[in-house]
């Protein structure tokens, strides 16, 4: 199974390419992470902020794989405990299908991008840097497939 990780913006603080890279590489290749970066439009001194989101989320479904499970990223989710993450990964490994994360920029996911997935996964009610969430996600994908290994990690 590949997980498609698709986020809205280029080019994030070094430490977050550092972090995401480290978890990704942690995963198995039957299980690999897969990161695709969706560029922010150019914002001018007054940009339209509804124009500028239909851009992102026109390219991000653009970006879904065919036949993929599609997951929002989205304060409206389920929020999921480590355990419950990781019999989900272990549901979604083992029904054949590819899974796509959609990770929204800073003004969030258009109501298309929402209707488009299958599943809505809160990581908190905090609103979080849209860079920051790709680190969350890439660890808490490490973290539930150590949990089906029984690898000391989650502890």
């Amino acid at each position: 199974m590949r997980i498609h990780m698709i986020c809205v913006g280029q080019r994030p603080p070094e430490w977050v390419t550092l972090a995401y890279q480290d978890y990704a590489q942690r995963l198995p290749h039957g299980c690999s992470l897969h990161l695709v970066e969706i560029p922010t439009p150019k914002r001018g001194r007054n940009p339209d902020l509804d124009r500028l989101r239909r851009e992102e989320g026109t390219a991000m479904l653009a970006a879904i794989p065919a036949n993929c499970l599609t997951i929002a990223l989205d304060l409206t989710g389920s929020d999921w405990d480590s355990v419950g993450l990781s019999r989900r990964l272990s549901d979604w490994m083992h029904s054949g299908r590819d899974v796509a994360l959609l990770i929204g920029g800073p003004d969030g996911l258009t109501r298309e991008c929402l209707e488009r997935a299958e599943l809505k996964w809160s990581l908190s009610r905090l609103t979080l840097p849209h860079a920051l969430v790709r680190v969350v996600v890439a660890e808490q994908l490490y973290r539930a497939w150590s949990i089906l290994q029984g690898h000391p990690y989650h502890r």
